[in-house]
């Protein structure tokens, strides 16, 4: 085959992929502004840290695992096929769109990155960075590839798969399943495995900067335009329906949260506002190319009203989600990846609609997507939730997850990283202009301050 360069696709998804890379740094200051003051570092450390430890993986063998030929059946790619990026334009999954493989390498590259970052938010506050690192290079290869491979890489979930020949082609435009189910059942693993932090349900753990939070939700907000509408691989009309989706979506999900919020509490707050445009953002990832305007407003809004009520759960069943990543992105995929089932449609010409898939229910089309969305949804989380709980079992038996319990209660910030984001106490000085020595009490407006 060969391989004829379209300019305005390969600078349409290099501009998406740089959008998508943003959103791993807008991740770090939407988590980092839900911590406590003493965990911003760690929690900003999280992100960047997951940014260098996978792309050195992707760059060796992970991009091969995910998008190489065929092993076992289509469980996953061969890793040495494409190992250190020996790719080919002319046989790469982009060829069709005349966009360059290393073009295509880059793109998929931010998405490993950002699946990564999410899970963090799980395990916020109480964590080992260098276990964390060694644990993302595990997770993006075992658990992370192969998933990847069996919805975008002719794998299982393609064309050729279980699924497809007996039910039908399953729909995934920009990572339901891979991105979103993964690191929400992979967060749920982890905050089952490593415990509840110190004084959780005691101890007041508001967010520290709130600005923060809706800072990063809008720079999330702005990058998931490169992560939907890049998804397609070209600048066309299904670009075009997927922006068009995502931003509706966003809308109409951060509305439904603050409705929710303002019934149950009495407060429309900036923390829902925040929470729910990402929580409809998660719901039509994977529905953005294939939906009409109807579904997008549909999934939007059932998204934002049901993981608003879904981020109370942990507190019902005892598990430590500190961030919410279960309640947001784990419902939140499967809300989306499910009701794509109901509201497919290939009425509209500017719609993604791969060979095998059906209309919705709700479009004529009959159960039998629906179906397909619910098994590729069930396996997602079946593969990323038993796998994640292995490897994190063996790295809690070797390397271990906790940080020592005076550390935690200290801040992870310093005792991970021997710094603090916001400095008020030096050795032998407060931040007043005055010097003091150890022992002695000053005083700051109306607080007595012990140093």
């Amino acid at each position: 085959m060969r391989f004829s360069l379209d300019a305005g696709n390969t600078a349409w998804l290099l501009t998406s992929a740089s959008l998508v890379l943003l959103m791993t740094p807008a991740l770090a200051f939407f988590y980092g502004g839900m911590v406590r003051g003493k965990s911003v570092l760690n929690m900003l450390m999280m992100s960047f840290s997951a940014m260098g430890v996978v792309g050195l993986v992707w760059s060796l063998w992970g991009y091969s695992l995910a998008f190489g030929p065929n092993v076992a059946a289509g469980w996953f790619g061969n890793p040495f096929t494409n190992f250190g990026l020996t790719v080919s334009d002319a046989s790469s999954p982009a060829a069709s769109a005349g966009v360059p493989a290393l073009v295509f390498v880059a793109f998929e590259a931010t998405f490993a990155v950002i699946t990564v970052a999410l899970i963090s938010g799980a395990i916020a506050d109480r964590v080992k960075i260098g276990t964390w690192m060694a644990f993302a290079a595990v997770w993006v290869t075992v658990v992370y590839a192969p998933l990847a491979h069996w919805v975008w890489g002719g794998g299982m979930f393609g064309a050729d798969g279980w699924v497809a020949k007996h039910l039908s082609m399953p729909i995934d435009f920009a990572g339901g399943t891979v991105v979103e189910i993964n690191a929400g059942a992979a967060g749920l693993a982890l905050a089952l495995l490593v415990g509840e932090r110190h004084g959780w349900r005691k101890d007041p753990m508001r967010p520290h900067n709130l600005p923060f939070v809706m800072l990063g939700a809008g720079m999330l907000w702005f990058g998931w335009f490169g992560f939907n509408a890049g998804s397609g691989l070209a600048a066309d009309g299904t670009a075009g329906r997927a922006w068009v989706n995502t931003f509706l979506a966003a809308c109409v999900g951060m509305l439904a949260w603050l409705g929710i919020e303002r019934f149950r509490d009495g407060h429309a707050t900036s923390l829902g506002a925040a929470s729910g445009t990402v929580a409809a953002l998660v719901a039509i990832t994977p529905a953005a190319g294939t939906v009409d305007t109807y579904g997008a407003l549909a999934i939007g809004t059932v998204a934002g009203a049901v993981c608003a009520l879904a981020v109370g759960l942990k507190y019902r069943f005892g598990f430590d989600d500190s961030l919410d990543v279960v309640g947001v992105h784990l419902v939140g995929g499967l809300v989306g990846t499910v009701m794509i089932g109901l509201f497919a449609t290939n009425g509209n010409h500017d719609s993604y609609y791969p060979a095998g898939s059906q209309d919705g229910l709700l479009y004529g089309g009959g159960f039998t997507q629906l179906a397909t969305q619910v098994v590729i949804a069930l396996a997602a989380v079946v593969w990323s939730f038993g796998l994640t709980y292995v490897i994190g079992w063996v790295f809690k038996r070797t390397m271990g997850w906790r940080i020592p319990q005076q550390g935690e209660i200290g801040g992870i910030d310093r005792h991970e990283h021997g710094e603090t984001a916001y400095e008020t106490v030096t050795q032998g000085s407060v931040r007043t202009g005055h010097s003091v020595h150890i022992g002695h009490s000053v005083h700051i407006g109306h607080r007595e301050i012990r140093v």
